[in-house]
């Protein structure tokens, strides 16, 4: 059996990254978890791998959740059910791994070296380790709605810049609408 060392860098500015190795007889769903680890995040967020080539455009995703009972044949694999070496099994072939949709930590994957697996060794494992990693609440929230000319509305029934619902009829609410058709 052979193994993958994949090194993991994260997108921020400064230089973080880890190498780990992996079995090639296991899931996405391992790897997924020691990326996790590696980087002290919780883990409690959506996240997918998604194949790539050499200019790290997005490809064929494998997904956390296994979604074929919704989506029949046309399902995105699942980390669980797919095995790393059905994907991997090259040197220099690269994958992004997305975490956290809302926040998007993003991290690219490539393989870095093939080994023959250590029967005594459990894997996956982290075999370096360069840079401290970044607090995961660190990353703000983008704002959806910066530069958009957006009023609020506080209620069904004001807004925050004007008033014009002082012509509803509460008992009808169609009654603005009367005009609209013809019947």
């Amino acid at each position: 059996m052979k193994t993958l060392v994949l090194r993991i860098v994260i997108d921020t500015e400064e230089d973080i990254f880890r190498d780990i190795e992996i079995r090639q007889d296991q899931n996405f769903e391992e790897l997924h978890d020691a990326i996790i680890q590696s980087f002290q995040f919780s883990g409690d967020q959506m996240a997918s791998f998604y194949m790539s080539n050499d200019d790290w455009e997005k490809g064929q995703e494998i997904g956390l959740m296994d979604v074929s009972a919704f989506d029949g044949d046309n399902s995105t694999p699942s980390m669980k059910t797919t095995l790393i070496e059905q994907m991997l099994n090259k040197k220099h072939q690269k994958m992004l791994y997305v975490y956290d949709f809302l926040k998007m930590w993003i991290f690219y994957v490539e393989v870095i070296q093939i080994n023959d697996a250590d029967g005594a060794q459990s894997y996956p494992k982290m075999v370096r380790k360069f840079g401290d990693a970044p607090n995961e609440d660190s990353k703000e929230l983008p704002d959806l709605f910066e530069g958009l000319d957006v009023h609020v509305q506080d209620d069904f029934g004001s807004s925050d810049d004007d008033d014009d619902y002082d012509d509803f009829d509460d008992d009808d609410p169609f009654s603005e609408f009367e005009d609209s058709y013809d019947y």
